[in-house]
């Protein structure tokens, strides 16, 4: 489980999950189009816990803001195929299992994921990747492909909103079963027309079985 993976463990103690679909009638579109207000509305939805989480297959209206999640095909992508972890800039990301370092990348724009780091893991003879996003700048350095990652090891830090894609600070947490071709990036969010195989791509933190 998702919550088993972090250091400190995520628990309901410390964490609020957290609604931003289109469903969700309080998150309004002045919201998320302002930083300051989005920032503040995560921060109140939070309330006293140190964590917001959730995210999974949520449909987002926010992302038809940023150019780069337009499709051409006259829609978006607005599925998100991760689970965000928000919390203050320089919250602590460890290693949740072992594996080693596939790949890492600063995607830069509006919307993106800034700077981004992906794992490779064995986990009963299968592959699996995990992506970080919206991490701090300084967490890309010294890196270099190959290199061994120990579950429990501290490895990067939420980063800032000037450095993160213009979020509120928070974590992309993704998992991946092929990467088709990617480094330092793959798709987060995905059109409803394909949802379908990246649904079965990128599975379920909260479900997948890790031991």
């Amino acid at each position: 489980m998702i919550q088993d993976l972090f250091i400190p463990p995520l628990s309901d103690s410390t964490t609020q999950n957290l609604d931003l679909s289109v469903q969700n009638p309080n998150f309004k579109s002045e919201i998320y189009q302002d930083i300051a207000k989005f920032s503040r509305f995560i921060q109140d939805s939070m309330g006293s816990k140190r964590y917001g989480v959730g995210g999974y297959l949520e449909h987002r209206k926010m992302y038809e803001t940023h150019e780069n999640f337009a499709t051409g095909q006259q829609d978006y992508r607005n599925i998100h195929l991760g689970i965000d972890i928000w919390a203050e800039a320089g919250t602590e990301v460890f290693v949740p299992m072992d594996g080693i370092i596939h790949s890492f990348q600063l995607n830069e724009g509006s919307g993106n994921y800034g700077p981004t780091i992906i794992l490779a893991h064995e986990i009963r003879g299968e592959r699996i990747y995990s992506l970080y996003g919206h991490l701090s700048s300084q967490d890309l350095m010294g890196l270099s492909p190959g290199l061994e990652m120990r579950q429990g090891q501290l490895m990067a830090h939420f980063g800032n909103s000037f450095e993160n894609g213009g979020w509120p600070p928070h974590l992309h947490f993704q998992l991946i079963r092929d990467l088709q071709g990617y480094l330092g990036d793959y798709p987060g969010v995905c059109s409803q027309r394909d949802l379908a195989f990246y649904a079965q791509n990128c599975p379920d933190p909260s479900r997948f079985v890790f031991c």
